[in-house]
This record gives structure tokens, C-alpha cells and sequence, in this order.
């Protein structure tokens, strides 16, 4: 009896599982059609491919305005009407590959073609070769080195190559940190323009990680007025206990900061003052890995 009643839930508990996948299977199908049929309907002359197009156009608008644009902003960049680009909008924001500002009527970029963009990064086609120049910096300074990009309110290791020393830090590609608490966060915001970068300060929670980190919004700003000027950020633990950490931008030709390479140690073996020695260095690195840059 005990068999019988052992194979029945067995039974009972895989025809749930199996019901649980297809429900979640058919949920995602749905969301799948409500977003082809959205597209479709914006589509104007009722082909598919050209909404899908007129949605790239507009993701690529807010994606590269210096501002969060608005309606009227977005449509004059597009060259679209107002009620086309306000529904492809209402279905990117429902789908979360666009948001509004808060309290605004701003767009920006939402958080999962934030993970889109990331995972794209992850695998682009000219890692290897960022991996290589990465490989030479750190046979060059001696010390762990990583390439990262903002994403979100946080930076993404892209990449990272480890120093033959035997204590380490595991943050391995995929790794995000705070902007705020880290010499490549801290970078990126400095070259943000200056009423972004107030409003972030003063909007995001300073979480302070440790005695040194910089939770205090006049303190963080001026520290970043520094860095521009400066054109490089160090990070005194201000995340991680006992780790000290330099960064230097990767910038396009016309100035734009896209990345950052930071290369950071145990303060018992590299102090900040020692770090800045490896400038020279980590900017010709800087140099090489925007040559090389596939995400303008």
C-alpha cells in the first residue's frame, strides 16, 4: 500500500511540475505574442520588420541621448509621428527595455536591455583580443587588472585578469559593484554631465561598505569634480577592506568615456601612491582596448 500510495504522489507531484512548465511555457508565449502584435499594430504599412525597426530606432535614440529625452525629444530624433512612437514606447516600457525617470516624463533605458546589452558585452566577438591587452597589462604592473562598463547603478566586469599572487578578490566577469564605492564607478560618474550626476548622487542610497566609503553626498561630488579634472579615480577601501584600486577611462575618439580599466591589490602590497606609477601603463592599455571597441 505504501508502494501504491509512494508511486501516486510520485505520479501527482510530475503532473504538477509538468503543468507548472507548460503554464509558465504558455505565459511567456503570451507576452511573446502581446509584443509581436503591439509591434505589428505600430507598424504602419503592416509589416512586422519595419516596427521592429522603428523600435530599434527609438531604443537607439534614448540609448545615446546625454539627456533622459522625452516624447517630443525622441519623436523629433526619430522622425516619427507622436502617436507611433508613443506605443512603441507604451511596449517597450512594458516589456522592460525602456522606463520612465520618476516623477518625470522622461525615458531611459530600462533594466532588462540594460542585462541585454550585458550579455551581449559578455560575448562580443573582440573579447579575446581586450583579454590579451588585459593579459599584457598585468604582466607589465604586476597586479590583477579588469575592464568594466557601467550598467545600471551599478559597473559590470567585462573581463578580468587575475595577477599571480596568491590572495585574490573573486570578482569575476559578471561581477557588479556600486558606481559610487569603486575607482571605474566613480570614473563614469564624473564624466556624467553635471545635473545626472547631482541627481544620482543625491537619489541613490550611499550604502557604506566600509569606514572609507563615501556616503556622503557633498563629499562624493567633490571627490568626482576631482577625477574629471584629475582624468583618473582611485577607490582607498572604499568597497572591499584592505583593497586599494586605480582606474583610468576608455574613451572614443570623440571623448566619450565607454568603459574603464582598474587595476587594484591589497594595500600591504600596492598603496595609492604606488598605484599611480602604473598610469602611464593602464592609459596606453586604455588606448589599445578603444581601439578595439564594438559598442559605439
Amino acid at each position: 500500500m505504501k508502494s501504491i500510495e509512494h508511486s501516486a504522489a510520485i505520479a501527482e507531484a510530475g503532473y504538477l511540475a509538468g503543468r507548472t512548465a507548460q503554464v509558465q511555457a504558455g505565459a511567456k508565449a503570451f507576452a511573446h505574442e502581446e509584443l509581436e502584435t503591439a509591434l505589428k499594430d505600430v507598424g504602419g504599412d503592416g509589416s512586422s520588420g519595419s516596427a521592429v525597426l522603428r523600435a530599434i530606432s527609438i531604443l537607439e535614440a534614448i540609448s545615446r541621448h546625454q539627456d533622459a529625452p522625452q516624447l517630443a525629444d525622441i519623436c523629433r530624433l526619430v522622425d516619427l509621428p507622436k502617436a507611433t512612437v508613443y506605443r512603441i514606447l507604451t511596449t517597450l516600457e512594458h516589456a522592460g527595455y525602456v522606463c520612465k525617470e520618476p516623477g518625470s516624463k522622461s525615458y531611459t533605458c530600462g533594466l532588462r536591455l540594460f542585462k541585454m546589452a550585458g550579455n551581449a558585452l559578455l560575448r562580443s566577438p573582440n573579447r579575446a583580443a581586450r583579454h590579451s591587452i588585459l593579459e599584457e597589462l598585468v604582466e607589465q604592473i604586476g597586479e590583477t587588472c579588469n575592464l568594466t562598463v557601467p550598467s545600471v547603478n551599478s559597473v559590470l566586469y567585462l573581463d578580468r585578469v587575475e595577477a599571480s599572487w596568491p590572495l585574490r578578490t573573486a570578482l569575476g566577469a559578471g561581477s557588479n559593484v556600486p558606481l559610487y564605492a569603486s575607482a571605474s564607478g566613480k570614473l563614469f560618474l564624473s564624466y556624467m554631465n553635471r545635473k545626472n550626476r547631482e541627481r544620482f548622487v543625491r537619489t541613490t542610497p550611499l550604502i557604506r561598505y566600509t569606514k572609507k566609503t563615501l556616503h556622503e553626498p557633498s563629499v562624493l561630488l567633490h571627490e568626482l569634480e576631482q577625477i574629471r579634472v584629475k582624468g583618473y579615480a582611485t577607490d582607498n577601501e572604499e568597497y572591499l577592506p584592505g583593497i586599494c584600486c586605480i582606474g583610468v577611462p576608455v574613451q572614443t575618439d570623440d571623448g566619450t568615456v565607454v568603459a574603464a580599466i582598474a587595476a587594484h591589490a591589497p594595500n600591504t602590497r600596492m598603496n595609492l601612491e604606488q598605484a599611480v606609477e602604473f598610469l602611464p601603463q593602464m592609459r596606453e592599455a586604455a588606448d589599445a582596448i578603444a581601439a578595439t571597441i564594438d559598442w559605439q
